[in-house]
């Protein structure tokens, strides 16, 4: 982090919920993914980043919209940089407060994001106001209050949609590595062992995966280790243990991975959300 970007992230107890306010000028991280819901919005400046295959603007009172999985990056195009606040939702906190709030949720279906980036000031001011509560850690009613209240005004933002298994949009290729990357992910994984799995070359399979998931494998299998990273070390870990654990060849390699696409350290991402020293 330079002197002139900053990021203040902390993690509520009760819902799990990571709270993060940041400031960027200039480059602000690579493409990556969250296995959470994002809902956040732009505090300052213009928030520049690509997803869902197209380049998106965030200005002032936008409120961004990211479900997991979905690849992006960030980049602030005007000198004075750009500052938002975003709430990580767990997807079953999500799906287990929309069930319990709203009684014509589907079954068998899972919550997506009609848009990208909505100009709605209700949605706006509730999403600043969950993140305010649980960021400055109120009492507990007020931040369930505040949570409430978000999860109402997205509602006009979220679409149901079934869970396929597999996605009958996606090639049988991209599916079938896929799974192996995520049964595999500490291991030593190789193109060759994908190409086997797949049943086609290896660059065939490489241009398949990145048509349907925006990452070539190698990234994707980084981007899996460096979620489940995020999750050993809220829970306590140290960041020695999580690189072995993932596969990563030590806590230097871990290290780099993870600040290119977090902008922090393992070890203070833990200290923040953990509360333990490092």
């Amino acid at each position: 982090m330079t002197p002139r970007n900053w990021i203040d992230l902390k993690q509520d107890a009760e819902s799990g919920i990571e709270t993060i306010r940041a400031h960027f000028e200039g480059h602000a991280y690579d493409p990556h993914w969250h296995d959470s819901y994002l809902v956040g919005v732009t505090e300052q400046g213009v928030q520049q980043f690509n997803c869902r295959r197209q380049r998106h603007l965030s200005t002032p009172g936008r409120v961004f919209l990211l479900e997991p999985g979905e690849v992006h990056d960030g980049d602030a195009p005007a000198p004075e940089g750009f500052t938002y606040r975003t709430l990580y939702l767990d997807p079953q906190w999500l799906d287990r407060e929309l069930r319990s709030l709203f009684e014509d949720t589907p079954e068998h279906s899972q919550v997506s994001f009609a848009a990208t980036l909505a100009d709605d000031p209700r949605l706006a001011i509730a999403t600043a106001n969950a993140f305010q509560s649980l960021h400055s850690h109120e009492m507990r009613i007020v931040r369930q209050t505040a949570l409430d209240t978000l999860i109402a005004s997205l509602t006009s933002h979220l679409r149901w949609r079934s869970q396929l298994s597999p996605d009958p949009r996606m090639p049988l290729v991209a599916h079938k590595t896929r799974e192996y990357l995520h049964s595999h992910m500490d291991q030593d994984i190789g193109l060759d062992d994908l190409a086997r799995v797949s049943g086609v070359d290896r660059f065939r399979l490489t241009r398949a995966f990145k048509a349907a998931f925006g990452l070539a494998p190698h990234a994707y299998l980084v981007q899996l280790r460096l979620a489940k990273a995020r999750r050993l070390l809220a829970a306590g870990q140290s960041p020695v243990e999580v690189a072995a654990a993932l596969g990563f060849a030590d806590q230097s390699h871990l290290g780099r991975w993870f600040q290119r696409a977090y902008r922090m350290t393992p070890a203070d991402y833990r200290k923040r959300c953990s509360n333990l020293p490092d």
